[in-house]
C-alpha cells in the first residue's frame, strides 16, 4: 500500500517561457557567443582554479574572491568592456532594477 504525502511534486522550470537571447558555442575554446538587445557578447566561463586574482562584480558590487568559478564577458567588438561576474550576476542581469543611489533617509519612490 503506497502513503499518500499529500503534496505534489514540486516543478522548478517555468513551462513555454523562451529565452531571451541566444546563446552559441565557439569550438572547443569554452567561449560562447550570446545576443542581447544591447549586442553581441562574448562570454567565457571561468573555474576555480584558472582564476588567480579577486574581481569585483558589476552586477552586485561585491568581491569575486580567487579560485571562485564565474563568467568572464565583453561585447564583441570592445576589448576594453570586458568583465569579471559572479555567474547568477551574469545570469539574472537583464532582470535587475536600474541602480539608484540614495542617501540613508530619502525616500524610496
Amino acid at each position: 500500500m503506497r502513503k499518500d504525502r499529500g503534496m505534489s511534486p514540486r516543478r522548478n522550470h517555468p513551462k513555454g517561457r523562451k529565452p531571451k537571447h541566444e546563446e552559441r558555442e565557439i569550438g572547443s575554446s569554452g567561449e560562447a557567443i550570446e545576443e542581447f538587445a544591447e549586442g553581441i557578447y562574448r562570454v567565457r566561463r571561468i573555474t576555480g582554479s584558472s582564476s588567480t586574482k579577486p574581481y569585483r562584480c558589476p552586477g552586485c558590487d561585491q568581491m569575486i574572491p580567487m579560485a571562485t568559478p564565474h563568467t568572464v564577458a565583453w561585447i564583441e567588438d570592445d576589448v576594453e568592456s570586458r568583465r569579471h561576474w559572479h555567474n547568477a550576476c551574469w545570469n539574472k542581469r537583464a532582470h535587475r532594477a536600474p541602480r539608484t543611489e540614495r542617501t540613508r533617509n530619502a525616500p524610496r519612490y
